[in-house]
């Protein structure tokens, strides 16, 4: 194997998180032909290093390698630290970086009074040190401790390597938990899922440790359990459904009696809540719980209302010439006169109007500043598109819910919380069904009791990707102020979008759906025939300035002739074709150009980027992407382009919390899996100026006929009720 043997010498660049490492190394020695000639010079380096220290003697394996951008690099896969032998090493060793508390003077006084067998002194007993002239006892701690963390890492590392984790995965995990580490070598193996994937692990731990023990048996129950909640959106479960999913996902089978065993050691050891035959995980109990006893909190409070409201809306009315109709009125009053107050329409029904009205009355009721307002009123949205369209309509700031209450990625937790509220007295939260249990339970952990709390959505959209089913269940427990929005605001004489979503929504398709219309149109093809159409309404949009900044297509699945990743290499050739002037570069199977219109798949918030946000290719250099999200530029690796997908069609999930200026929707019956009410409505209520449907009418008429929407199994509302009919 080719190895370099040298030292460290300057860092350039260091990932805390994954040890990933760009430095300076000074090459001694190699066995390398090729590197013959590096001996005595400096090289730079790349690799995954769990410690970094300089001046340190290392022998590095790995190759020489061109990088496009950067020029000539050692790639390291693996490394060793030299244990230092010889009495100038040693002191070398003792004045590094890694050694807290010994500089050269110091080092040189221990070898010169235990010589080579120093290292072995020091470990024996740290009161050894105590023999050096000048030593103290919190000197000696400091170096006696540096060096056993030294030689835990080491070990640690290759424990794991040994076990089938990777260099890099290693790394991950010392940096993690390297408080931790026998614990996670034990019992606790299953805790390293916070950043290794499930099934890798479980595999790792099968192949070292056994596939029937206690502790393996014990984290797949809990792991099912959450898989089912991701799965279905449930927040608990019956016996039936574990036990199915347990045989399934990992070939585990229970006895019942041991099934039984396992599940009382599980609510015994507080990780699962078990009600009557429900069966929780305790975090989704406890969250339903807080919820519930937070939103009556907050309900409890005396409203603060302003006073001659209906006069001072029908003065807003003249000023800003808009006739509110009933629902409307109802729901502005009721949101200023009320603590928690749930909104709910489709599309063209007004939701934006109301928000407008609401926070305008506020704010001349208040007397509020420029000032005032940023730190009274919290415009809040679960998308970066949503907040943006909250901005946009309002000319207020608005703020995705993770920015808002601070998110920290790495340990998913939130700067305000139930221990650090936030101050606003206003909040108003749009896209609510978006929302799930866990980010509505930080939410209202965040902010504070006498809040004055809206809550906007569309009941009939799609479901939170995540478990629960939050508006629904606020709604149906019947405790809050709540106003369904029904009446239509036409666009013109001719226009159908908003109809067609109520139709949808009421099961009942009229004729129209084949008429066109000012906003609409129905083009009938075979499914074989739906990538030509699309691209000949391309083109023809094209003709009429409208590109791909204005133009969404929103399909229902990835896979498929006519599914997402075909539609996007038909896009992409038609919006942004192959020049040479242009850069590109390939992730897996995906061609990426600048110029690309992409989506974002992940919270981002270091950069600002979000899970749905839009944005374009700047440029291409070598291996880094750059991406425009709207003035945002965003610098990308190309390990990290699994973070991004070609955006020219996106799915209908994606889609939520968008409005689109025109949007085209192909409807086939090889979508047959997804072609349901709630899809269809969804997809539909996303187009703001156009709507175009491509493909075959009987298929769209059949989803919308398709009332399928999995019956999630939660328990909010019980909990709500419980909550407000108990005593306290």
């Amino acid at each position: 194997m080719n190895y370099i043997k040298g030292k460290l010498k300057k860092i350039i660049f260091h990932n805390n998180e994954s040890g990933y490492v760009v430095a300076l190394f000074r090459v001694k020695e190699t066995n390398d032909v090729a590197m013959k000639e590096k001996v005595n010079k400096s090289i730079t380096v790349t690799g995954v290093f769990t410690d970094v220290n300089i001046d340190i003697s290392m022998t590095l394996y790995g190759s020489y390698v061109n990088n496009e951008r950067f020029g000539m690099q050692y790639a390291v896969d693996s490394y060793e630290v030299e244990v230092p032998t010889t009495k100038e090493a040693i002191i070398e060793f003792l004045a590094s970086s890694f050694i807290e508390g010994c500089g050269e003077k110091t080092a040189k006084k221990i070898v010169d009074h235990f010589g080579e067998k120093t290292l072995d002194k020091i470990k024996e007993n740290r009161d050894n040190l105590l023999e050096i002239e000048g030593m103290t006892a919190i000197r000696a701690a400091k170096i006696y401790n540096s060096l056993q963390n030294y030689n835990k890492s080491s070990e640690a590392i290759l424990k794991f390597q040994n076990l089938g984790f990777t260099i890099e995965e290693c790394s991950r995990i010392y940096n993690k938990f390297k408080d931790r580490i026998e614990e996670v070598l034990g019992d606790s193996f299953y805790d390293l899922k916070e950043i290794i994937e499930f099934h890798k692990l479980d595999s790792i731990y099968m192949n070292n440790y056994g596939n029937d023990t206690k502790v393996r048996i014990y984290a797949c129950f809990l792991e099912g359990m959450q898989m089912l909640s991701n799965y279905n959106g449930d927040t608990y479960y019956y016996r039936e459904e574990i036990s199915d999913i347990l045989n399934r996902e990992f070939n585990i089978v229970l006895a019942e009696d041991v099934f039984e065993g396992v599940l009382q050691e599980l609510v015994n050891n507080g990780n699962v809540v078990l009600v009557d035959r429900k069966i929780y995980l305790a975090s989704y109990y406890e969250k339903e719980g807080n919820i519930a006893a937070t939103l009556k909190r907050i309900d409890a409070k005396e409203p603060d209302k302003i006073l001659n409201l209906e006069e001072k809306l029908k003065k807003l009315e003249s000023r800003l010439g808009i006739d509110y109709n009933t629902d409307q009125e109802k729901a502005i009053m009721g949101a200023l006169n009320n603590n928690v107050t749930i909104i709910s329409g489709g599309p063209g029904t007004g939701k934006t109007t109301i928000i407008n009205a609401i926070t305008k009355l506020y704010i001349e009721d208040k007397g509020l500043g420029p000032a005032d307002i940023m730190e009274s009123i919290a415009l809040l949205a679960p998308t970066g598109r949503a907040s943006k369209k909250m901005a946009t309509s309002t000319s207020l700031p608005a703020y995705t819910i993770h920015r808002y209450l601070k998110w920290y990625k790495d340990s998913n937790d939130f700067f305000y919380n139930e221990y650090n509220k936030t101050s606003h007295r206003l909040i108003i939260v749009d896209e609510v069904s978006m929302i799930d249990i866990d980010l509505f339970n930080a939410l209202l952990n965040g902010i504070s009791p006498g809040v004055k709390l809206i809550l906007v959505g569309d009941t009939f959209q799609l479901p939170s990707v995540g478990p629960g089913l939050v508006l629904d269940d606020l709604i149906s427990s019947d405790y809050f102020n709540f106003i369904p929005l029904n009446q239509i605001y036409r666009q013109s004489d001719n226009s159908y979008i908003p109809y067609l979503a109520k139709e949808i929504k009421n099961n009942d398709l009229s004729e129209e759906f084949l008429a066109k219309k000012d906003d609409y149109t129905f083009f009938q093809t075979k499914s074989t025939q739906i990538k030509d159409a699309i691209e000949q309404i391309i083109k023809i949009s094209l003709e009429k300035k409208i590109d791909e900044h204005h133009m969404q297509v929103l399909a229902p699945m990835y896979k498929g002739e006519n599914g997402i990743d075909n539609l996007n290499v038909v896009l992409q050739s038609i919006y942004n074709p192959k020049k040479k002037s242009k850069n590109e570069i390939n992730y897996l199977d995906v061609t990426y150009r600048e110029g690309d219109k992409v989506l974002q798949l992940v919270n981002d918030l270091d950069n600002n980027v979000f899970n749905g946000d839009i944005g374009y290719i700047d440029s291409i250099m070598g291996n880094k992407v750059t991406i425009d999200f709207e003035g945002n530029r965003v610098e990308y690796e190309k390990k990290n382009l699994k973070q991004i997908k070609h955006a020219y069609a996106i799915t209908i999930h994606k889609s939520q919390g968008s409005e689109f200026e025109h949007v085209i929707m192909p409807i086939s019956n090889s979508y047959y899996k997804m072609l349901y009410n709630k899809l269809i409505y969804t997809g539909v209520s996303r187009a703001k100026k156009t709507l175009t449907i491509v493909g075959d009418p009987y298929a769209f008429a059949r989803a919308v006929g398709n009332n399928y929407s999995a019956n999630r199994k939660t328990s909010l509302k019980t909990r709500i009720i419980e909550v407000y009919n108990s005593v306290k």
